[in-house]
């Protein structure tokens, strides 16, 4: 199974992309910590009911181990969540913008971080691939012409957003890392959503967001619940799965599955007809994310 390892990274994030362009729309009314709340909250209060088999295990957990799930759900939840949603606000939701050109850097900074802290040292061959993923990336989102930065004087603020966005995002996944040494996976994702709903429930308060709550409509809920058991739990279920098998610096390449979707469902769903300069784009980014999910795990020496 370790071998398969990254392709449960690659359909977690799948599904992100499927959250950002079929689910998460219809929410765009709501404020977005109460969002973050109730989407987080739901998964807790569900994993919530197979707590006691997760006991044994949350007895031996370390103070390192409570820290490292913490920053999971501080930068990864809180942090870049509602930042890059704040930066797709002051563009208007122009998805070929500067903000989705800034979230490309998020592997950069993830195997930066890896190698920093957890002591990650791929080999050459790796950050060629990774190099052409981000290059396909760009190629699959903006094609030739090259990011839309007509966004007014709120570009600046934007991409600090988004710069925001990708340094939390990144740190996220090496924290989870870390948070998997001395977890199981499903108690890792529990875990996540638990300490994810607890800081929002604390900020949507203190923003008084959280007094909104009634002007959730009926269809906004059943969106809600169908995160909670699609895109939300599930999605996390299966990435912690896959990561706990092979290094940040491995996952933050297949994580690039997100826009890959995005995107094609863009094309699918909205009729987006890409220009041949992106499938060349996407075609690049396909082959370099399976080139790097091939890697022998033993090749890419995550620390201990």
């Amino acid at each position: 199974m370790t071998k398969l390892a990254p392709l449960f990274v690659i359909l977690g994030a799948s599904l992100w992309g499927v959250d950002g362009i079929l689910l998460r729309p219809g929410l765009y009314s709501l404020p977005v910590p109460l969002v973050v709340w109730v989407e987080t909250t739901l998964v807790a209060l569900i994993l919530t009911v197979a707590l006691h088999k997760y006991l044994p295990e949350i007895r031996q957990l370390e103070r390192k181990d409570w820290l490292a799930f913490a920053g999971v759900a501080l930068f990864g939840g809180v942090i870049g969540t509602m930042s890059i949603t704040k930066a797709l606000f002051y563009v208007n939701f122009v998805n070929l913008s500067i903000v989705i050109l800034i979230q490309k850097l998020q592997p950069v900074f993830a195997i930066s971080l890896a190698a920093l802290f957890l002591k990650e040292r791929p080999p050459r061959i790796f950050f060629l691939w990774a190099a052409l993923a981000i290059f396909g990336a760009y190629l699959m989102t903006f094609g030739a012409g090259g990011p839309n930065l007509g966004t007014g004087d709120k570009t600046a603020v934007a991409a600090l957003f988004a710069l925001l966005a990708a340094t939390g995002f990144a740190a996220s996944t090496v924290l989870s890392k870390r948070a998997l040494k001395n977890t199981s996976f499903h108690l890792a994702t529990y875990l996540r959503f638990l300490f994810t709903a607890s800081l929002m429930l604390i900020i949507a308060s203190l923003t008084r967001d959280i007094t909104q709550i009634g002007q959730i409509s009926s269809k906004q809920v059943f969106l809600f619940l169908l995160i909670a058991f699609t895109t939300g739990g599930p999605a996390i279920f299966l990435y912690y799965y896959g990561l706990k098998k092979i290094s940040a610096s491995v996952a933050t390449i297949c994580e690039l599955a997100f826009p890959l979707t995005a995107v094609i469902l863009e094309y699918v769903t909205r009729e987006n007809i890409l220009h041949y300069v992106q499938w060349i784009g996407v075609a690049i980014l396909f082959t370099s994310i399976l080139r790097v999910s091939r890697l022998k795990p033993a090749a890419v020496r995550p620390g201990t």
